[in-house]
């Protein structure tokens, strides 16, 4: 019985596991063959977007915190920062660790490169970014008209890494989840310091 119960399971395993993939490259071929030359041409802006982007948002908070002489800017900065390197360190090791081949190396007859994609494919790097960041500005500053421009150019970055060939859907779901995960664990991180330095000082002044 024990017995069966495990093979039952390993084939439930094993067939889902076929579905995601064909589910995986079938969403990836319908996305990649819908290119045209002018949507390769924004979606190319897009993709290429993350880097202004990623080092611009915090090199602005800490610009604007030494001429308005603001240190609570200067920490949303440092808070940005700080959440991008976690995903850095977390997105190359799974990378590392999974070593899934790019979709154009492994369907070369079905899914064109529009653009460049070094290294491995799992998790997209570009998109775990752009969501570290989306998130990271919109849990402080939880604004609508920061929270969903941040998120619409979060979720373009995704897509156009699909667009263009470079990437599965899982791999940007993955990255998507990493970055939003990243900025969530610094945000919240740096508020627990924060109170257990308040509770300290309180401690200290009786």
């Amino acid at each position: 019985m024990k017995r069966n119960i495990l093979l039952c399971l390993a084939t439930l395993l094993f067939t889902s596991t076929i579905y995601s993939q064909d589910w995986d490259i079938n969403l990836l071929k319908k996305i990649n063959g819908s290119y045209t030359e002018q949507g390769g041409i924004s979606m190319k802006f897009v993709t290429e977007s993350i880097t202004p982007v990623s080092i611009g948002a915090p090199l602005t908070l800490f610009c604007i915190s030494l001429i308005k002489k603001d240190k609570k800017l200067a920490y949303d900065g440092l808070t940005l920062v700080s959440a991008e390197l976690i995903n850095s360190i977390l997105t190359t090791s799974i990378k590392l660790g999974v070593k899934r081949e790019r979709p154009f190396s492994t369907y070369p007859n079905d899914i064109t490169k529009h653009t460049s994609g070094g290294s491995y494919s799992f998790p997209s790097g570009h998109t775990s970014l752009a969501f570290t960041v989306a998130t990271s500005v919109s849990l402080t500053y939880p604004k609508w008209y920061v929270i969903t421009p941040a998120f619409l150019w979060a979720s373009s970055v995704g897509y156009s890494r699909m667009y263009l060939g470079v990437h599965y859907p899982t791999d940007v779901l993955m990255g998507a989840t990493i970055g939003t995960l990243s900025s969530i664990l610094t945000h919240y991180g740096r508020k627990y310091l924060i109170e257990k330095r308040k509770k300290k000082d309180l401690s200290f002044a009786w």
